[in-house]
């Protein structure tokens, strides 16, 4: 099968592990993911199955949006409920005003740390790796976007918490947005919850639960539930071509250049995908050839 699943991720489960699973209920081994997820985070999971994870590169590159449940007052070494307390503080000053006042203000582009429980690789190791042995490393601040924050609901008090929406770029650490806006409260905070709604042209409405894959996989339908590799790109540019320029991108030659910024999706006279292209030096040059 070449497609993709998505996937409602339940919490307690590594993105890695819901791959795997995948992997069992299709019957092949060419299976991976579209972006992590924290094991106790839910939501969109896109997983792409046979030559479909070739596009995995162009899966990722789409805005997130996330819900986020954030407690005010506690700060945990992981920057979410599964770390220790590290520090505590009275969050019942805060107002719903003040706090909405910070939240915008980290709308747009911002730098992030990176936190030690994460996948960036330092030093050619994953800081979760080191995190799980008690190191503590230096991390360098990277820019990320965050194109839209929307308080949902603010409940103030000692024990203070609030959920919002968040749309960003890839790459976005929500527990380190949660626990900079704790910081810039003055009071420190921890990511409580945390659910992906969307995941470029994916959203959560149309995600399958994951026995619900498994039990289509008991018999032998997993296919039904695999979307085609035109349609996971269909928020790209695209372009429909011939029989003769289908051969020739088939067989990894130029195309006629596109006149688009960026990738754009090569299909064929029946909309299935051969390619996705860029435009390089006059030409359409291939980067992932699917036809043949």
């Amino acid at each position: 099968m070449d497609g993709v699943l998505v996937i409602d991720k339940p919490a307690g489960l590594t993105s890695h592990d819901v791959v795997a699973r995948v992997r069992k209920a299709a019957g092949q081994k060419k299976v991976g993911h579209a972006g992590t997820l924290d094991p106790q985070a839910t939501g969109v999971l896109v997983v792409a199955l046979g030559r479909a994870t070739r596009l995995v590169p162009y899966l990722q590159a789409s805005r997130k949006t996330y819900e986020a449940h954030m407690r005010l007052g506690v700060s945990t070494t992981t920057l979410d409920a599964e770390g220790e307390v590290v520090a505590t503080a009275d969050p019942s000053g805060v107002t719903e005003e003040a706090f909405c006042e910070v939240l915008h203000g980290f709308t747009g582009r911002i730098e992030q740390v990176p936190p030690m429980v994460s996948a960036v690789k330092v030093g050619g190791e994953r800081l979760h790796e080191k995190a799980r042995r008690g190191e503590t490393v230096a991390r360098e601040a990277r820019e990320v976007d965050i194109h839209e924050l929307v308080l949902s609901e603010f409940v103030p008090g000692a024990e203070a918490q609030a959920w919002f929406l968040v749309t960003c770029s890839p790459g976005t650490y929500i527990r380190s947005l949660a626990a900079d806006v704790g910081e810039a409260l003055g009071v420190g905070a921890h990511l409580a919850a945390l659910r992906r709604l969307g995941s470029g042209r994916f959203d959560v409405a149309d995600a399958r639960p994951l026995e619900e894959i498994e039990e289509l996989g008991q018999q032998g339908r997993v296919a039904e539930a695999v979307l085609s590799m035109a349609s996971a790109v269909a928020d790209y540019p695209a372009i429909t071509v011939d029989a003769g320029d289908a051969q020739a991108i088939g067989h990894g030659r130029p195309l006629s250049a596109t006149a688009q910024d960026g990738p754009v999706a090569v299909l064929d006279e029946d909309g299935r995908l051969l390619a996705m292209v860029e435009d390089e030096r006059g030409a359409a040059r291939p980067r992932a050839v699917f036809a043949g």
